[in-house]
């Protein structure tokens, strides 16, 4: 055997620890990167759920016969973990036939988002 490849005895198994070792890291960042990347989009998903049952409140509390402020309308059946609440407010110098309607949106109980609108008495 040569003097040469008696040198790189090894060699090959070492690069092949290395290699995967690289391959491995690789992996590891790959999947934390997945990882985040699901819970942003549930994450997200939650507060699109939360925005649109927000806007369905308030368009069905408009559409509801008009009671006078201070008063908690009835709401939308939310989907499973969310809650929903709408109440009204009179507007602070304001008309009596108007109130501010607030709508707020829960998930396992802690409020995710709030939407205010009017609604008029006509």
């Amino acid at each position: 055997m040569s003097a040469r490849l008696a040198d790189e005895r090894g060699v090959a198994l070492v690069e092949a620890l290395v290699a995967a070792a690289i391959a491995g890291m690789a992996l590891v960042v790959f999947l934390g990167g997945m990882s985040t990347g699901l819970l942003s989009t549930s994450r997200s998903d939650a507060l699109s759920t939360a925005h649109e049952l927000a806007r369905s409140q308030l368009e069905y509390t408009k559409a509801a016969v008009y009671s006078a402020a201070p008063y908690s309308y009835p709401t939308v059946t939310p989907p499973a973990g969310f809650g929903v609440t709408a109440t009204a407010a009179a507007v602070a110098g304001g008309d009596a036939k108007i109130e501010q309607v607030t709508v707020t949106v829960s998930q396992n109980g802690v409020a995710v988002y709030t939407l205010q609108g009017f609604k008029v008495d006509r």
